[in-house]
């Protein structure tokens, strides 16, 4: 459930982060995948009541039967690995870096003490994720480590990613700033519909096979770990 005074902030972030971008088309992109990370946070949890749900009537045991139909307590439970508002704000700032123009990314990351890999040095269109992090953290004062977490790895996602950063990461996916012409966009939500990891190494395979410039040692782990978990 969110509060009134939560909507109320999350409108008053939203037109700060408007103002900080002055580039409407950025500030469109990043209000979609907030919008997106947010509608992910409701059909996951759903879905995975159901999926409780039917694994309590397998074992079909009186006390199974109770939690099954007591309103609200497997939802709530289900709800406690992320909020819909954690959703929004990471999605809203994934992109706030991209203030900066490429040729001025490695100058500002190295400026405000960000640490650079080799393959973000080779390709600074990948930095604007840490430069994110650092705006969200430095400008907009948000402390939220999972926020932050899921607002750096959104682009390549990480090694021992949580719940946020998948969520961010695909939103990011499926609200393309390319149009809706995204040639991975169809074969992500059919791998979707199975469940979050599944959509995410659908996405990873797709960039590679597709002839990615720069594969991100991030990206690589993350690929290792979706395998594992997939296996």
């Amino acid at each position: 459930m969110i509060l009134e005074s939560d909507k109320m902030d999350e409108l008053q972030l939203v037109e700060e982060v408007r103002l900080f971008l002055r580039n409407d088309q950025l500030f469109e992109h990043c209000l979609a995948v907030a919008k997106t990370a947010e509608q992910l946070v409701i059909d996951y949890s759903e879905k995975s009541v159901i999926v409780q749900k039917e694994k309590l009537i397998a074992k079909n045991t009186d006390e199974n039967l109770k939690l099954i139909f007591t309103d609200g307590v497997q939802q709530k439970e289900i709800n406690q690995f992320i909020s819909k508002s954690q959703a929004f704000v990471a999605g809203l700032m994934h992109d706030i870096g991209g203030v900066y123009p490429n040729h001025q990314r490695v100058e500002k990351a190295e400026l405000f003490g960000i640490e650079l890999l080799t393959e973000e040095r080779e390709f600074p269109l990948i930095i604007h994720q840490k430069l994110s992090k650092y705006l969200a953290r430095e400008h907009f004062k948000i402390t939220d480590e999972n926020i932050l977490s899921a607002i750096e790895c959104h682009t390549t996602l990480k090694e021992n990613f949580t719940e946020l950063d998948l969520i961010v990461f695909l939103a990011d996916k499926i609200s393309w700033d390319g149009g809706d012409n995204a040639p991975f966009k169809e074969g992500l939500l059919t791998a979707l519909s199975v469940n979050l990891q599944s959509a995410a190494l659908y996405y990873i395979d797709f960039i590679i096979n597709d002839g990615l410039k720069v594969a991100h040692p991030w990206l690589l782990e993350a690929k290792k770990d979706l395998e594992n978990q997939l296996s």
